[in-house]
């Protein structure tokens, strides 16, 4: 075949859009350690790329090289095992001037003098003396002009330049020291100047990621095995519908890897609803030689010497982060809230802020939420000890006390302390200075701290809905998903210690079902046993409930097997026994939970704040909805028009 035909050939594989010529020609920008790289677009990249970078450059001999096919100086040696640059093939800059106007243009640093050389269709110009800065700059016009069939295929301007916008980005987050300005007819899309401090690393974060990103991430931070992992995890009540901000990279190389973002839903599993996705900044660094970088064209897939290491220190690495996050939820929800009470909209027809990929007024800056200290996690801590000690809250006993939402007393030896803080259906009187008040205008708890990270129950709204001061503004807090996320976490800790104590039941219950249902759930038993529920099978439609969890001893057991069938049915065989076990556990907790619509007095409201305030993931459901929502006192203002 021709050269010229070969090339194009190769083009076909190396450039399929604009995005891909921008990305092959950054790189070599990065490859050459430029410190600052501009991209000037029109037409989104179809009628012109030029970028322009203040790197090493190239002497006048080696321009023609750089256009031959794989002329590379990037593989020392030859060994494509331990490959430490972007781009290694030297296939990209003779495969983009076989389908455009490509002109080269480079100066050598230390050198008085660039030259450049012009390539039109794949037939090259004579080398010129040129005036240019040292550094190297690539003018791609008229990309596909040679290929006009492939013209075809691209989409409009907007969408060719939203897709080069997400691959700047991309470079951007994963070159922090370098800068990157992208223009297009003489608007700026992005402009970061090199972020050299942890300050301004953070600065770029919030303009590429958003600021609420930038407020509501935990750093991620673990090495096993001459792995490390570092980066960004943002918290569980921080996502979006769908994985588009989520950012992998592995020694730099930004890499789409189905089985990596398979491990990013596993590790937030137990916190996040199935249709919403986390937002992640996510950097894998290991040995060159444990990595193949040459499997894919576009150099955006790779595989691993050891797979299953990477899978364990990604999500060990998430989980802990999430942990680590404690009781947070989004600050981002507060601003939600405020935006949903100021235009009257319910709370789920808000719109929902994505990235926007440098675009700064998209967004509004806010306080970023109070981050409780060491001290004031220590003290809750001290309080809930207190509390326990003093009114006999242990887990179980702050269980029963919930009962009465199931039909069951709230247990021996709770004396008043769980006596109602208001008659079903009267109001709370709040007097100012007082504190909350009951119906009989006792004051109720004025003593509680509201220093705590959740600060002090007020009120009880609906049922449902707990009103805290904070030191700052306000809480509200849903006791339903609060207190199911404790239960799951209590479980989860009793089943990983062997010791997820189970009640047996005085009276076993049937359980009428269909007789697919009981079949359907019958091939489980024996996993369910270990979970501490033990069923067996009561004739062709029937199930019978001899033994539960002791957390959940007071749920109702109709709607618990019947609601385990259903979860069961939407498994079907592809989850793995760790899957299923979240499910189970996650569905068993939501049983055993008190419910919305028990009324909480004081005692009972302050403990779920502090339990809140002491365990992990506590900021949102089993189902990955939020336990709680914060809200300024800026922000109240905000809403009275104060400010």
């Amino acid at each position: 075949m021709p050269e010229t035909l070969i090339n194009q050939i190769a083009a076909g594989e190396v450039v399929e859009r604009p995005a891909s010529v921008v990305k092959e020609l950054a790189e070599n920008a990065l490859d050459a350690e430029a410190n600052q790289i501009l991209i000037e677009l029109r037409q989104g990249g179809k009628a012109l790329i030029r970028i322009t970078d203040d790197g090493k450059g190239m002497e006048a001999a080696a321009l023609p090289l750089a256009l031959e096919r794989h002329a590379t100086s990037k593989l020392p040696d030859d060994d494509l095992v331990r490959i430490r640059h972007m781009g290694f093939r030297g296939e990209a800059l003779p495969s983009i001037a076989s389908v455009s106007r490509l002109r080269l243009t480079s100066r050598q640093r230390g050198s008085d003098q660039a030259h450049s050389l012009s390539v039109e269709g794949g037939r090259m110009g004579a080398l010129e003396p040129a005036a240019a800065q040292p550094g190297t700059q690539v003018e791609v016009r008229d990309l596909f002009f040679a290929t006009p069939a492939r013209l075809k295929f691209l989409k409009g301007d907007r969408a060719e330049l939203r897709a080069i916008q997400d691959m700047v980005q991309r470079l951007a987050l994963a070159n922090p020291a370098v800068g990157f300005r992208l223009v297009q007819e003489a608007k700026t899309y992005l402009d970061l100047p090199p972020a050299k401090s942890d300050v301004q690393i953070t600065q770029r974060l919030a303009q590429l990621m958003g600021r609420d990103f930038a407020d509501n991430a935990v750093p991620l931070t673990l090495m096993r095995d001459g792995m490390q992992l570092s980066g960004w995890a943002g918290l569980p009540t921080l996502n979006r519908a769908n994985s588009l901000s989520q950012f992998l990279f592995v020694n730099g190389r930004p890499i789409k890897d189905r089985a990596l973002y398979g491990v990013v839903r596993a590790a937030y599993r137990d916190v996040l609803a199935p249709d919403r996705f986390p937002m992640l900044v996510a950097f894998v660094t290991l040995p060159p030689e444990a990595v193949d970088v040459n499997v894919h064209p576009g150099k955006t897939e790779v595989r691993f010497q050891d797979p299953e290491g990477l899978r364990s220190l990604l999500i060990n690495g998430l989980r802990d982060a999430i942990v680590r996050g404690g009781h947070r939820a989004s600050g981002a929800l507060g601003q939600g809230a405020l935006a949903a009470f100021q235009s009257g909209q319910p709370r789920d027809e808000a719109p929902t802020q994505a990235p926007n990929f440098g675009y700064q007024s998209g967004y509004r800056s806010h306080k970023p939420p109070q981050r409780p200290s060491m001290g004031a996690i220590d003290a809750a801590r001290q309080f809930q000890a207190n509390s326990l000690q003093a009114n006999s809250l242990q887990a179980s006993a702050f269980q029963a006390s919930f009962a009465d939402s199931q039909g069951h007393g709230a247990g021996p030896g709770l004396g008043n302390a769980f006596a109602p803080l208001a008659k079903p259906g009267e109001a709370l009187l709040v007097r100012e200075g007082d504190g909350p008040l009951d119906a009989n205008d006792a004051p109720l708890q004025a003593d509680v701290s509201q220093d705590f990270p959740l600060g002090a129950a007020r009120a009880q709204l609906h049922k449902n809905y707990i009103v805290a001061q904070s030191a700052d503004g306000l809480v509200i807090v849903d006791q339903h998903a609060a207190h199911e996320r404790l239960v799951y976490e209590k479980l989860k800790a009793q089943l990983a210690e062997g010791a997820l104590p189970r009640q047996l039941l005085l009276i076993p219950e049937v359980v009428e079902l269909p007789a697919g249902d009981v079949a359907l759930i019958s091939e489980h038993l024996e996993a369910l046993a270990d979970w501490g529920l033990v069923l067996e099978p009561f004739g062709q439609d029937a199930l019978v409930v001899r033994e539960v969890p002791s957390l959940i001893q007071h749920a109702d057991m109709q709607r618990l097997v019947r609601d385990l069938v259903d979860e069961i049915a939407e498994w079907g065989h592809s989850l793995s026994l760790e899957e299923k076990l979240h499910h189970v556990l996650a569905t068993v907790a939501c049983h055993g939970s008190v419910r919305a619509g028990r009324t909480l007095n004081a005692a009972e409201m302050n403990q779920l704040l502090r339990d809140m305030e002491a365990t992990p993931k506590s900021g949102q459901c089993n189902h990955g909805r939020p336990t709680y929502v914060t809200l300024s006192l800026t922000d109240l203002e905000k809403l009275f028009e104060r400010r």
